[in-house]
């Protein structure tokens, strides 16, 4: 029989409720001893938990886990984290402790490439702006005159950032006949090959493709990724889709050239989070904004609760953490 495993909660109140309703963490409690829930490392009660745990589960909201906590933990074996972004809530000393650290990014990650392949879809067939017109007209129009080009037929569809939700976006497009390409300086030629997609360049992946997805992480050296030159460098009616960062585009580039009427634009994300009221993305035609509603909502929480669950099984019978963060893949994560 599997050593039960002393469990806390490591989360907001409103990330537990979310992601951990009373049935999920029932469902826990069969295989663990479930500790309490904690909201910070400080008061007695929290020390008292972390005196005897021995698998953190966080989440959105966590507090911090750095060594000071790993000081206050003497048991403390592995981490399991229930979202996709890691560092605002894991140190990178902890990654070095020998801590065990998994995170449910890869659940989590299958919303967002649904979304994605929807809006690429969506972006190819000109769906959007054609919805508009045919509201605005009321009335039957030339669908091929009005909009030369539009298809998904062997469209080009670019992927900037081979991560967890990129590669799951090139594996649904083969149901499709899109030419797929991407950009991502850590792609290996045998993992593009693996993938079956074409490794380019960013320049030459801005200016031949008729959709660019943006899926790369939000690091220092991605921060305006695409600037104001990339920008420039898409062709005229092409569509950029971001549902990773905003910060990782010229967001003001992007506007002009929207506004212009030269690209479309499906924006699950924004610098700031929330655009000031007046911005004129919201109104802008050929743009779709979104409240970053791509990640888990709903009923997709569940799959996120399942990610640890399995994980948590996984550790409590001496196996591999299907999603363990190492040191190195830590450093090129969110």
């Amino acid at each position: 029989m599997s050593p039960r495993k002393r469990v806390a909660f490591a989360m907001t109140t409103a990330a537990l409720n979310r992601v951990f309703p009373p049935r999920q963490i029932d469902a826990i409690a069969e295989t663990a001893d479930v500790l309490g829930h904690i909201v910070e490392f400080e008061s007695d009660r929290a020390r008292g938990i972390l005196a005897d745990v021995e698998v953190l589960i966080t989440g959105w909201g966590s507090p911090r886990v750095d060594t000071r906590v790993l000081a206050a933990a003497p048991n403390l074996e592995a981490i399991l984290h229930s979202a996709g972004t890691i560092k605002p809530y894991v140190s990178e000393a902890v990654v070095h402790s020998g801590i065990r650290v998994s995170t449910a990014a890869a659940a989590n990650a299958v919303p967002v490439a649904e979304y994605t392949v929807a809006m690429i879809v969506l972006a190819a067939k000109r769906v959007l702006p054609m919805a508009r017109h045919y509201r605005d007209a009321r009335r039957a129009f030339d669908v091929e005159s009005s909009y030369p080009q539009l298809g998904a037929f062997e469209k080009r569809v670019g992927i900037v950032g081979a991560s967890t939700i990129g590669r799951l976006v090139i594996e649904l497009l083969r149901a499709y006949r899109f030419e797929v390409v991407v950009y991502d300086p850590y792609l290996s030629d045998d993992d593009a090959a693996h993938l079956a997609v074409e490794s380019v360049g960013l320049d030459e992946l801005l200016a031949t493709s008729d959709v660019v997805s943006v899926h790369a992480p939000s690091l220092p050296s991605t921060h305006n990724l695409i600037d104001a030159r990339g920008i420039n460098l898409m062709r005229v009616d092409a569509t950029l889709i971001n549902t990773a960062r905003g910060e990782i585009i010229d967001q003001d580039a992007l506007t002009a050239r929207v506004v212009a009427g030269e690209l479309y634009a499906i924006l699950d994300v924004t610098v700031p989070w929330i655009l000031e009221a007046e911005h004129p993305l919201y109104v802008a035609e050929r743009a779709l904004l979104t409240p970053h509603i791509a990640g888990s909502y709903g009923t997709e929480l569940g799959r996120l609760a399942e990610s640890v669950r399995e994980e948590l099984a996984r550790l409590s019978s001496g196996d591999d953490l299907a999603h363990g963060l190492t040191a190195a893949r830590f450093a090129v994560t969110a």
